[in-house]
Order: C-alpha cells, then sequence, then structure tokens
C-alpha cells in the first residue's frame, strides 16, 4: 500500500496559486529504498483554453528523475529558481532523491548535474529508457510507484553512510535556524571544513553555505505567503543577517524579485 506524503509546504513560490492551478501529491518510497529517496511526486494540470502558468519553485539540494511524455529528463540541484511553463493540459511523474543519494547509482561527481538537465536516455541506468512508456500507460499513481520501484529495485546500490551524514546534517539546518554559518556545522558534526565542502560538492553538488541561504529564503516565502506582509528587521534577524540591504539582496538574487515585488503577486 501507498503512503501519501501529502502536498508541499515550502519550496514552490506562490503556493496558494499554484494550488488552485495544479494538482501535487507526494509519496513515501518503501523501506528498502526510503535511504535513497525522498519521496515520489505527482504534478497534474488542466488550463484548458486558459493562459499559460508559470510554475516556480526554490528547490532543495537533490536530484531529480522526472517523467514526462516524450520529455523525460534527469534534473541536476538547480542554484536559482527553478521555471516551467505549464499549458494545455499535462502531468509529470517526479523521482526525488534525498541529498546525496543519487550518487550510488551515478558514482560520478553531483557538481557535474548541477544547473543541468540530461535527457534520461542519456544516462547509463539500466532499463531506464523504458520507464517512460510503462509509467504512462496507467494513470493510477500506485501502479506508477510500483513500477518505478521495482526499477530501483533491480539497480539498487549498497547503502553509503555518507549520505546518512549528509541527510543529518541538511536536517539540522533546516531544522535548526541558528544555523547561520558553515563553522557552526563543522563544530557540531566535528568535521573539518575542507571535509565537509568536499563532501557536499561530490555527493550534493552544492555548497553547505548555499543549503543554508537555501532553506534561509524558502522559509521568508513561505512566510510571506502566510501572513501576506513584510517584517523586515524581524526576518533579517532571525535569518542571521547583520542588516536588512544583505537580506533584500541575497532574497532577490535567488527569487528574482525584491521581496515587496514578490508580494505584490502573492496578494
Amino acid at each position: 500500500m501507498v503512503k501519501e506524503k501529502g502536498k508541499p509546504t515550502r519550496g514552490v513560490l506562490r503556493q496558494t496559486k499554484a494550488n488552485r492551478i495544479t494538482k501535487h501529491n507526494r509519496f513515501f518510497a518503501n523501506g528498502r529504498l526510503d535511504f535513497f529517496i525522498e519521496h515520489y511526486w505527482t504534478v497534474s494540470w488542466d488550463l484548458g483554453n486558459e493562459e499559460p502558468y508559470l510554475a516556480e519553485t526554490l528547490p532543495y539540494p537533490s536530484v531529480h528523475i522526472v517523467f514526462e511524455k516524450g520529455n523525460s529528463k534527469l534534473f541536476g540541484v538547480t542554484k536559482g529558481r527553478f521555471s516551467t511553463l505549464l499549458q494545455g493540459k499535462g502531468s509529470v511523474f517526479g523521482i526525488k532523491f534525498r541529498p546525496g543519494g543519487f550518487y550510488p547509482f551515478f558514482q560520478k561527481n553531483i557538481s557535474t548535474l548541477t544547473d543541468k538537465t540530461i535527457p534520461v536516455s542519456d544516462l547509463t541506468l539500466e532499463n531506464i529508457d523504458s520507464l517512460e512508456t510503462k509509467i504512462f500507460e496507467t494513470e493510477a499513481e500506485e501502479n506508477r510507484i510500483k513500477i518505478i520501484e521495482t526499477w530501483l529495485e533491480n539497480i539498487l546500490p549498497e547503502q553509503d553512510p555518507k549520505i546518512l551524514l549528509i541527510n543529518n546534517i541538511i536536517d539540522k539546518i533546516k531544522e535548526d535556524r541558528t544555523i547561520q554559518s558553515v563553522n557552526q556545522i563543522t563544530k557540531l558534526f566535528s568535521i573539518s571544513l575542507r571535509g565537509l565542502q568536499r563532501l557536499f560538492r561530490e555527493y550534493v553538488g552544492v555548497s553547505p553555505k548555499w543549503v543554508i541561504q537555501r532553506f534561509r529564503i524558502q522559509e521568508v516565502a513561505e512566510r510571506m505567503e502566510k501572513d501576506k506582509t513584510i517584517h523586515y528587521a524581524e526576518m533579517a534577524l532571525d535569518l542571521g543577517y547583520y542588516d536588512q540591504a544583505h537580506f533584500i539582496k541575497d532574497f532577490k538574487n535567488t527569487i528574482g524579485l525584491s521581496p515587496e515585488e514578490y508580494l505584490k503577486t502573492i496578494i
């Protein structure tokens, strides 16, 4: 029995609007695959004759394999915001790997995938070419997950303890907003700065500093969506910024809009 994880609560920009336009769900992986897989996800939409909708997210530090009819791809970590134009009717089915979780399948430096998309046909993973056809032969999400999990279990690598360490670090960054520097992580997990940076570059594809900033900006966007206002001084202080100017600069560099401009798009 497939267990639903529910809709995402963070990372989707203009989430209220996105929820009106798309149907989005997530599902847990089974016990054998949970070590590598964060979850499976589906997005479907039917805009009819309405204007196309630009869906945008602030992605987590994860690799995704996304199946879409005639356009299935692997997505490395996107350092900026991820944008895709939805039009007409369609659906996608995705596998979200845990941070570092794709490395044992890929066996290469994950930073080579950062900000890149690769057709699944270019991957050397066994039997991946036939998956798209099988997935879209059925509309039942439970059947699609069964197809994916059968495939994954046939190519399942050994569990790498470095993945567990990486996810413990990332969970700590996400949950503890007092973590505002990489040096705090090195002390908490008794790891050298160089070792930490090398581990994240090879297994995750982005730096630990990027992960800290990404989670903090995600939190700001989520709070703005909920409160429909901006508390500059409070947000800057909570997120470890020395002044509002640096906070505003990082927000705009990440989302592409100033906080005021972004707020106008969600109210």
